[in-house]
């Protein structure tokens, strides 16, 4: 299983990324459990500068700016093939 993280306070960039993110877990068919992080120590943790981030098997993706579906389809695939 998955595990994924959007990180930032809860703008509407960060709305975006959890979209695409649960979008692309459904173009996979794949197990994610998906969590939204506001609290600002934890971006620090990951090394996130600018939100929104978006965290996969706990490391850092994206940061600063919002993938499409298409590259968050890409950035779940390698991390499956990683796990």
């Amino acid at each position: 299983m998955l595990s994924i993280k959007v990180l930032g306070p809860g703008c509407d960039n960060c709305h975006k990324v959890e979209e695409n993110a649960r979008e692309a877990v459904q173009q996979l068919g794949v197990e994610a459990t998906i969590e939204k992080v506001t609290d600002r120590s934890e971006f620090a943790r990951y090394g996130l500068l600018y939100t929104p981030g978006l965290v996969v098997n706990e490391k850092l993706v994206s940061g600063g700016r919002i993938p499409s579906v298409a590259e968050v389809v890409g950035l779940l695939t390698k991390a499956q093939a990683n796990s």
